[in-house]
């Protein structure tokens, strides 16, 4: 499992990401200890939660991912051994974060996120600790492959009441930086501008520097790749790609309309970003290629994100042991010059179908 230094830290993380917003809800702690074991057990060091998980987000399910991570960590002994990234919502109406009142990425509700995850998760320090989506009013993935309308600015005509300055969510950062909270601040389901506009505060001095970028990315949607890629590389901002599989229907389970039994689509109907016109006949068509190349689809799909030199950790879900030992494999697929050529073909006459 190669390494890849995390932004301009001394930090190295695994090419693969294990991500956990499943456990708690679809999945129990024993299959999250389990996981995480054997992920591990593979090279993986790098594990990313939020405060939010698990998916669905429910009042009474809220939390209970970090807390299956914490246990694992606290039975293990190995929190050292672990880069732990979490997430503090953007603004949100949902009360139950905040114990009965709306969420802003303000002082008090930062520090209250913060403090509520370390407790869960039984440590002293989050290593990355990421704002899960911005708090001004964007297109949810910040990078869609079309907008209806440009975001407006606070001081526009209609524009969100109160939205926070990213210079005074920037300072909280700061704080919790210099009080040993976190060790570095990241964002996610960012836009080009709001990348910059972090990164020219921090360069001001008036925070710390901004050292990843968590957003959707896979072969039904490369938008990153139009400005954020070169954003990223030249800000040297680690890519942290999520959704490799496009929530499972780049595995080709879904193909032709199916949806098996125990499937997130068929228990929460949330797929809804990859349900779009034309997409499903997009989705077979990539799950259709990589059975020309001799693999299953989720694995063609997981090798593709992780092969991407642009992507410094592929954020993996999985529900099941032999879904995760799928998905830890792309790792080791050699991703050729063949399979490039016939995924950029038909990436040029499709584009991006989703979100």
């Amino acid at each position: 499992m190669h390494k890849r230094r995390l932004g301009r830290t001394d930090l190295l993380v695994s090419q693969i990401c294990l991500g956990s917003m499943t456990w708690g809800q679809q999945n129990t702690e024993a299959d999250g200890h389990a996981q995480m074991d054997m992920a591990f057990s593979r090279g993986v060091n790098f594990i990313d939660t939020a405060e939010l998980y698990p998916i669905p987000p429910k009042a009474e399910t809220q939390g209970r991912t970090e807390t299956i991570i914490g246990s694992w960590m606290k039975a293990k002994r190995n929190r050292d051994q672990v880069i732990l990234a979490s997430k503090v919502v953007g603004r949100t109406a949902n009360a139950w974060f905040r114990g009965g009142r709306p969420s802003k990425l303000v002082r008090a509700d930062i520090f209250d996120a913060v403090e509520k995850s370390l407790t869960r998760l039984n440590s002293d320090y989050i290593d990355l600790y990421q704002i899960h989506w911005p708090e001004r009013a964007v297109p949810w993935g910040a990078n869609p492959n079309r907008v209806g309308a440009v975001a407006l600015r606070a001081d526009s005509i209609g524009a969100p009441a109160g939205e926070t300055p990213v210079t005074e969510t920037l300072a909280v950062f700061d704080e919790l930086v210099k009080a040993g909270k976190i060790r570095y601040f990241g964002l996610s389901n960012e836009s080009s501008w709001g990348v910059m506009r972090f990164i020219a505060e921090a360069d001001k001095g008036l925070g710390p520097r901004l050292v990843s970028l968590q957003n959707a990315y896979n072969l039904v949607n490369r938008s990153f790749e139009v400005n954020l890629a070169e954003v990223c590389e030249r800000e040297q901002v680690s890519f942290l790609a999520y959704s490799p599989l496009a929530q499972g229907y780049l595995s080709g389970k879904y193909d032709h309309g199916a949806r098996p039994q125990g499937s997130r689509s068929q228990l929460f109907n949330r797929g809804q970003r990859y349900e779009t016109p034309n997409a499903a006949e997009v989705l077979l068509e990539y799950n259709e290629l990589a059975r020309s190349f001799g693999m299953e689809p989720a694995l063609f799909a997981n090798a593709y994100v992780a092969s991407r030199p642009f992507v410094t950790s592929s954020i993996i879900g999985a529900t099941t042991i032999a879904q995760l030992e799928m998905a830890l494999s792309s790792a080791n697929v050699v991703w050729t010059e063949d399979m490039q050529k016939a995924v950029d073909a038909i990436h040029q006459r499709v584009g991006n179908p989703c979100p």
